[in-house]
């Protein structure tokens, strides 16, 4: 044991791995519904692995906070912002409702167990999972006017109280967010999460990667002319415009000839049409027999987002633009317009903004006689903007340490407040000038899932050890006290979110409750299950209200036990 020991100190960072390996592999033994995950079995492993001894450093703990909790405010920032004003009502009573009621819980235990100011407010700390009430309540013994002596003891008590529960703290709110309210709404966080997302799409079908549709919506076609001969290119175009088709290539004689608008077919003629599937399905009758293939009549066709930026086109209506840009439409088939990552629906009188996206389809050349016009082309690329997440991150932790003071009480977004409000802000920005500010999918999900799971495993490094041998100390009453502080507050919160202010969505739901406890162990695995982005925006509302609101804990139950 003495040789494991000795590896852990001289390496902490194979103890971090080793945590998050043996965690995830906990994690994925399910008994019956329930679940660990990842996270909380990166958490329970990281607490044996503590026991050996293991020393590391706290700034890799706010490091990989930071990471995680920019990249999910990144990936929301959008979403975030439009659902603020009073939709966010119910976000706000959450919030408040899980801190009186864990004020309650916290002072009402107190009173019944004799526990003194200083483990009341570590309790507090812990069982909920706040570190700034340790401050807080810290400073609030200090003003008590007692005895130097008794007012360090009580202080010292607020860090055992707080050792001992705060394991259970993260641990517990994951049971209740990730599986007891799914249990109580008797529906599953991911099915919600789909239906939700599916919503805010407004039946805009998303495939995941090596997925394709069956009946795809643009298809090519080749025809060999015999009854649409003597026909112009632009008369065979126009006859339909309602279904959208273009002939993109002719074949005459054995050899590919130029497509011009005035140009009239002849008889044998092989021409590729492409275009919706309706209207270039059973053309037969009005072009000639459709044949399966023919050498050189191949074409590559893609699908683009455009950022609109031309003046021609921000400020003024679909019904203008489709009246003014006749030269756009050849061999263009726009797919859908997108607005700050949600589909527009499109009429002849909604209006196009700076910033919106157009989806197109088209060969390359038409693309980029398109782009010419309505603004830059987005090209998808593997590389992050290191450059643009950077400064993010920097503002973001710089505004985590400003601080603002009620009375004596300090109030502070901390590294992770200040660093989620970048990260909304950083992709609200991003979606309005999509040509910086690249993330990939697969970049984000790294930073998500490393920085929260290395995040809970270092918390179990650095606390597990102490709070082991304070249990086994003082006996497992703290303990059991705080497992009552953290479940009590959030299955009140869940009644109250669930009857009174009439949460229906899970995933929603999960998100809002999970942040009212500032609990991002179980967002994260939240996050999981949800396999989308739907509970981040409620979360996030909860979460910078929590860091308030819990935080101002610290002097109440100093006051009030």
């Amino acid at each position: 044991m003495s040789f494991v020991t000795e590896i852990f100190q001289q390496s902490p960072e194979v103890a971090l791995f080793l945590s998050l390996a043996v965690g995830y592999w906990i994690g994925k033994f399910q008994f019956g519904k329930f679940q660990l995950g990842g996270v909380a079995g990166s958490l329970l492993a990281a607490v044996v692995i503590s026991q050996f001894g293991v020393q590391i450093d706290n700034g890799i703990k706010a490091v990989l906070f930071a990471l995680f909790i920019y990249a999910v405010g990144f990936e929301s920032g959008p979403q975030f912002f439009r659902s603020l004003g009073r939709q966010s009502f119910r976000e706000i009573v959450m919030a408040a409702v899980l801190a009186i009621s864990g004020l309650a819980t916290v002072i009402v235990l107190a009173k019944m167990f004799g526990l003194d100011k200083g483990l009341a407010a570590g309790i507090a700390a812990g069982g909920l999972t706040q570190s700034a009430i340790i401050g807080t309540a810290g400073s609030a013994i200090d003003k008590l006017g007692l005895a130097a002596d008794e007012a360090q003891r009580l202080q010292a008590n607020v860090a055992i109280g707080y050792a001992v529960t705060y394991i259970f703290g993260s641990f517990g709110a994951i049971i209740v967010c990730v599986n007891i309210l799914p249990w109580f709404m008797k529906r599953s966080i991911r099915d919600d999460a789909v239906k939700a997302e599916a919503e805010m799409l407004k039946g805009a079908q998303v495939y995941g990667p090596g997925e394709a549709p069956a009946l795809p919506e643009l298809v090519g076609r080749i025809y060999q002319i015999s009854a649409g001969a003597g026909q112009t290119v632009h008369a065979v175009e126009s006859a339909l415009p309602e279904a959208a088709i273009t002939i993109e290539r002719i074949k005459r004689n054995g050899k590919i000839i130029g497509v011009e608008p005035d140009l009239k077919l002849q008889s044998g003629d092989l021409v590729l049409v492409v275009g919706r599937r309706a209207g270039v399905i059973g053309l037969e009758s009005r072009l000639g027999t459709e044949t399966p293939g023919a050498e050189g009549m191949e074409l590559v066709v893609t699908t683009r987002d455009i950022a609109i930026t031309g003046k021609d086109f921000v400020g003024h209506t679909v019904g203008q633009i489709i009246s003014n840009s006749s030269e756009l439409r050849h061999g263009i088939y726009v797919i859908a317009v997108t607005r700050g990552g949600s589909k527009l629906e499109l009429t002849e009188g909604t209006t196009i903004l700076a910033g919106d996206i157009v989806t197109v389809h088209g060969v390359q050349e038409d693309l980029q006689r398109m782009a010419k016009l309505v603004g830059p082309e987005i090209v998808p690329s593997d590389k992050t903007d290191f450059v643009f997440h950077g400064l993010g991150l920097v503002a973001g932790l710089l505004v985590g340490l400003l601080v603002f003071r009620i009375g004596s009480i300090p109030l502070t977004l901390g590294a992770g407040g200040g660093a989620l409000l970048s990260g909304l802000v950083f992709g609200w920005y991003r979606s309005r000038h999509m040509t910086m500010g690249n993330m990939p999918t697969a970049a984000s999900t790294l930073l998500r899932d490393l920085g929260l799971a290395g995040f809970v495993a270092v918390v179990g490094l650095q606390s597990g050890q102490q709070a082991v041998q304070t249990i086994m100390q003082s006996g497992i009453s703290i303990f059991l006290i705080g497992v009552v502080v953290t479940i009590l507050p959030l299955i009140i919160t869940m009644l109250v979110g669930r009857y009174f202010l009439g949460y229906q969505n899970v995933a929603v739901f999960a998100g809002a409750l999970s942040g009212s406890r500032s609990a991002n162990p179980a967002f994260g695995e939240i996050l999981d299950k949800a396999g989308n982005s739907v509970p981040t925006t409620p979360f996030a509302i909860t979460y910078a209200l929590a860091n308030v609101f819990l935080t101002l804990l610290g002097p109440l139950v100093v006051a009030f036990v």
